[in-house]
């Protein structure tokens, strides 16, 4: 099965040349690349969060399979779903899933489901693609889509992907994809979003899982950060960094309700 685009021509250009052109100005090309374990990328409108996307993938070396842990904004199927088969269409061509790497992390889990619903509408892990394409033509992906839950089941998962992950033998790149705190001023959004980032440098999901509840911070994508989080440390992850960070406020010049967006490495 074919799943077609839902969010071109809104959050990203509908036509191949119209893409390209965009991300010729976000994604900085024969720049020296870091050998990562993770990465954590916003999904908003490239005109909004596409500086810090491509500043991010402009400095990690994408492997041929990107197990991508996206965010859910629809509420549609298993809480926790992956797509084991197929592909995947953007305006720059197919993105064929992995089939081996889903379907030996689907064995490993009893958490996630083969569900292609959560997955249907859902843009959080669309609009990563056609970076990943650009910068790597011969991308696999393997799509997850994680719900909101407890930090055990995160943990559990994360233990699930890596095990099933690792018995193929591959290498891959993870990323978790979020926007940060939702429409609050700037000087709100940056000090909730300072606390969930500060969390991420020290590696912590639970600390992450802590401060975005007590906090009440609108970090979308916070489940699939504790998980890629999880489970990196579990493949070797010792350090994180942050790469680029702003808000939408710097794009619009609105500063009373602004979104942010954090581009992280993990390694």
């Amino acid at each position: 099965m074919m799943r077609k685009p839902v969010v071109a021509g809104q959050f990203y250009p509908q036509t191949e040349a119209s893409l390209k052109k965009m991300l010729a100005g976000l994604v900085v090309t024969g720049s020296e690349k870091q050998e990562v374990k993770g990465v954590i990328l916003p999904h908003a409108g490239y005109v909004y969060s596409g500086p810090v996307a491509g500043a991010t993938i402009s400095k990690v070396e994408i492997k041929k399979t990107a197990i991508i842990l996206g965010a859910d904004h629809t509420g549609a199927g298993s809480p926790f779903s992956i797509a084991t088969k197929g592909s995947w269409l953007t305006p720059l061509g197919e993105v064929k899933i992995d089939c081996e790497i889903a379907e030996s992390i689907l064995k490993a889990s009893e958490l996630l489901k083969d569900d292609s619903r959560g997955h249907a509408g859902e843009h959080s892990i669309e609009v990563e693609l056609p970076f990943l394409q650009y910068v790597r033509g011969d991308i696999k992906i393997v799509p997850i889509i994680i719900s909101r839950g407890d930090i055990k089941k995160y943990q559990q998962l994360a233990i699930d992907i890596v095990e099933g992950f690792k018995k193929v033998g591959r290498s891959a790149i993870f990323i978790a994809s979020t926007d940060f705190t939702h429409y609050e001023s700037r000087e709100s959004a940056e000090a909730k979003d300072r606390l969930a980032i500060e969390a991420i440098l020290a590696l912590d999901e639970e600390r992450l899982f802590r401060v975005v509840e007590e906090n009440k911070i609108s970090m979308c994508g916070s489940a699939p950060t504790c998980v890629l989080l999880s489970a990196c440390k579990k493949l070797g992850a010792k350090q994180a960094g942050l790469v680029k960070y702003q808000t939408s406020g710097d794009i619009t010049g609105d500063y009373s309700s602004v979104v942010g967006y954090a581009g992280m490495v993990l390694w």
